[in-house]
């Protein structure tokens, strides 16, 4: 692959042949670790000089290889990752570490992990409450990975390394936050499409080139003289998995910009630093349980356990989804779509309660589901037209 390429016409690069460059860094003697989802701790992955590798599905592949390990009626973006796998789409990693970031990826996990060689493979099991308790068991998790980790990588995980890894991916948030900043003004900076090719570019990188890369991004989108168009309406993207660019130009496609969202290939990994702790586990423990909201971890309104845990249902749903009220103000918008693949319980159950938060201040919203397939798109784009002309 060639190194001439800047800015966003390298991240397109990359994203047009993912494995090219671990593949690369493989033959030089690297070692590339797998990740399902954003629960695993990279920073763990990056202190042993490991570069950790996002495996994606692929809209436009048939499953034809995941039905000999999970059900028809599942999710098709697990399915999706398991086909691929099967198929030695990703033979190139060395090892794989997933986690219980909902119940169909637990399930798929073990799937992976009979079915998919690798040398390596380490499941973490993740609570889905946040307290004391929670944090206690999930730290043990975490140094069982550890434990694993350094067996594999026949090297010490020591708490100078994890704490220079820790630098590093904080780094990387606060770029992707300052990347998010450029959305604010009217025109948006940088697109929707745009700004996931980014994200899915550092999904396969080495942190430290992941991030030359977004400071790269910035600088060329702040000097630019074309981009999004101004004066268009503004959406909030929030839901489950959103790793097709595609979906989201059909979106913006559609006559709007997507501005900000609260998916797991965009902002949802990168709001929050991981606190530099004595102990640099302690710090990592708490980031990936308590910072990170999604849908499979359950907020209560009292996060004190010995404070009594309030009935009341705006309570509740301010708990659960006021961080969406920051996304609404902070990015002024207008509108916003609430998307799933089928089958996503996870996702799924929370659908009615932030759509009813949404409403209670004052944000239209939208309902889109999909199989996670090429064929489910052009519905969706006549759903988003609809949408438009009504908030318009």
């Amino acid at each position: 692959m060639s190194q001439a390429k800047h800015g966003l016409a390298r991240a397109r690069e990359i994203c047009e042949d993912r494995a090219q460059r671990v593949r690369d860094l493989k033959e030089e003697g690297g070692t590339v670790m797998g990740y399902l989802c954003i629960y695993p701790p990279l920073e763990m992955v990056t202190a042993l000089g490991m570069t950790p590798y996002r495996v994606f599905g692929n809209m436009r592949e048939p499953v034809t290889e995941a039905d000999r390990g999970l059900p028809v009626a599942f999710c098709p973006f697990v399915r999706s990752c398991l086909d691929l796998g099967v198929k030695k789409e990703y033979e190139f990693v060395d090892g794989m570490v997933a986690t219980h970031a909902c119940d169909a990826m637990e399930k798929a996990a073990h799937v992976w992990e009979r079915m998919v060689e690798h040398p390596y493979f380490h499941f973490i099991e993740i609570p889905t409450k946040v307290n004391s308790r929670a944090e206690a068991v999930f730290k043990g998790e975490l140094l069982a990975f550890k434990k694993t980790l350094e067996h594999f990588a026949r090297q010490e995980m020591s708490s100078e390394k994890l704490k220079d890894a820790i630098a590093l991916h904080n780094e990387q948030r606060s770029l992707v936050r300052d990347l998010y900043e450029l959305r604010k003004p009217d025109p948006p900076l940088i697109s929707g499409p745009e700004t996931l090719l980014m994200l899915k570019a550092a999904m396969s990188l080495p942190v430290g080139e992941a991030n030359a890369l977004l400071r790269e991004v910035i600088e060329e989108v702040r000097t630019r003289e074309e981009g999004p168009k101004a004066g268009l309406p503004r959406l909030l993207v929030w839901g489950s998995i959103v790793d097709d660019v595609r979906l989201m130009e059909l979106i913006e496609k559609a006559g709007c910009n997507v501005v900000v969202d609260d998916t797991c290939v965009g902002s949802r990994a990168y709001w929050k630093d991981v606190d530099v702790t004595a102990d640099p586990i302690d710090g990592i423990t708490h980031h990936y349980l308590a910072d990170i909201k999604c849908a499979r971890t359950f907020f209560e309104v009292a996060e004190s356990e010995k404070s009594p845990i309030s009935k009341d249902r705006s309570s509740d749903l301010d708990a659960r989804f006021g961080y969406l009220k920051h996304m609404v103000d902070g990015w002024n918008v207008d509108g916003a779509l609430v998307q799933s693949v089928k089958y996503c319980d996870t996702h799924g159950f929370d659908v009615p309660d932030v759509r009813e938060y949404f409403s209670s201040i004052g944000v239209p919203n939208i309902y889109l589901e999909h199989d996670y397939t090429e064929g489910s798109l052009a519905p969706l784009r006549t759903r988003v037209q609809g949408f438009l002309e009504m908030i318009a």
